[in-house]
């Protein structure tokens, strides 16, 4: 967390912030979901049970039942609810960071970078990335250059991220092109399903907008893409499009 930032107002308690936000949503939870979820995420976190859509919505009400924070009280509010080993206080702090974007700055980056690290599973890396890391980089000047690092780092879930931080630009039809290829290619080898299907879910959102792009771009890398890229690029493409490409030799005829 940087040094230099503004103190916390007066009367603003981080931890019991944290520990009402954490208390209400175990008051909303079932022991058969929080046994369930934590078995589908494969989870060595603690689960109170609390489906998605009341997460979000219990979060939001929380956030809007007090002013909107100085960046260190929302710090502050974030570090207390991710230092709680209970999924839904994670996912609140990634909740809160998304409510309060406009509070935060790229110099928070390290912070959502430190948390993608911890997380280690889509259900928070996916949201940091689109709609918190994402945004952040873009902020006009643009400048994605920890994205840049992020694509060559030795950890799959940082490099996934560094996928998904492009998908703000590609939904408001401002997509980086020629950095999505830089990120993608040298990722096609890869083994892992996650870099794949991240992969793939860049492409079929670019094709809403340009599927002139993904059938270029699928042609030419369609001998090194797996099938879950593929399927996924092929999702929202023409019929005779994606006929054709999915027909297409895995690898090419020699001689």
């Amino acid at each position: 967390m940087p040094a230099a930032e503004e103190p916390a107002a007066e009367g603003f308690d981080p931890e019991e912030a944290a520990a009402k936000l954490v208390h209400a949503l175990a008051m909303l939870g079932t022991p058969e979901r929080a046994e369930a979820e934590r078995a589908y995420l494969k989870s060595d976190l603690d689960f109170l049970g609390v489906t998605v859509p009341v997460l979000r919505k219990t979060v939001t009400s929380a956030a809007r039942a007090r002013p909107e924070p100085t960046r260190a009280e929302l710090l502050a509010w974030i570090d207390a609810l991710w230092a709680r080993p209970v999924h839904e206080s994670h996912f609140a702090a990634i909740e809160l960071l998304r409510i309060h974007l406009r509070v935060l700055t790229r110099a928070d980056l390290p912070l959502v970078e430190r948390l993608i690290r911890d997380s280690a599973g889509w259900v928070y890396v996916d949201t940091l990335a689109e709609k918190v890391a994402g945004p952040l980089m873009g902020l006009p000047p643009a400048d994605f250059a920890t994205a840049d690092r992020w694509a060559g780092d030795a950890d799959f879930w940082i490099r996934r991220a560094a996928l998904l931080s492009l998908l703000p630009g590609v939904r408001t039809g401002t997509p980086d092109l020629p950095r999505f290829d830089r990120y993608a290619d040298p990722m096609l080898d890869e083994k892992e399903f996650f870099i794949r299907k991240a992969i793939g879910w860049l492409l079929r959102e670019i094709s809403k907008r340009d599927p002139a792009y993904v059938v270029t771009w699928t042609t030419a890398h369609r001998p090194r893409m797996s099938g879950v890229t593929l399927r996924e690029a092929l999702r929202r493409l023409p019929e005779p499009d994606a006929t054709r490409l999915r027909t297409m030799p895995r690898h090419p005829a020699s001689g």
